[in-house]
């Protein structure tokens, strides 16, 4: 983590993963605010698998788009769909500054989690949802592949 910067003293939570939400939350990270990067147990953030790797060898902590994207932040695992993980959730967001998330519509809503709940737990924080295309309009349920991303 950085010593000093910009944002420094601002705790930024990401629940974001691929190439957008985490280029986003690096950043933050790049400024000087202390990032926790939350990924699912055993299956973590899917940059993971992406190239490139070290002669060619794919490896889950090798992935230079993922290391790329996660400098300078903290990491834990969390599956946030238990109830014991809700409540590891729910105690970071209260002393979280900014929230980002990287689910579809309606995916945070679901577990409890929707922008009203969030202020609830903590009413200063600053809540950013980096979804596919939108959150309103007629793509918004749509699901990104690479061969859609291409189409679009």
């Amino acid at each position: 983590m950085n010593g000093g910067g910009l944002l420094t003293g601002v705790r930024v939570l990401d629940l974001t993963q691929g190439v957008t939400g985490p280029y986003a939350t690096k950043l933050f990270a790049d400024f000087g605010a202390e990032v926790i990067k939350v990924e699912h147990p055993n299956v973590g953030d899917v940059a993971r698998r992406m190239g490139p790797f070290p002669d060619d060898e794919p490896h889950l902590e090798r992935s230079g788009a993922f290391l790329h994207s996660n400098t300078n932040k903290l990491g834990v695992t969390l599956n946030i769909k238990s109830e014991p993980g809700q409540r590891v959730l729910r105690r970071l967001l209260e002393n979280a500054d900014v929230f980002v998330e990287g689910f579809r519509p309606g995916v945070m809503e679901g577990l409890g989690f929707g922008y009203e709940r969030v202020r609830e737990i903590n009413p200063a924080i600053v809540m950013a949802s980096v979804s596919n295309f939108g959150h309103w309009g007629p793509y918004r349920d749509f699901e990104l592949t690479e061969l859609t991303a291409y189409a679009v």
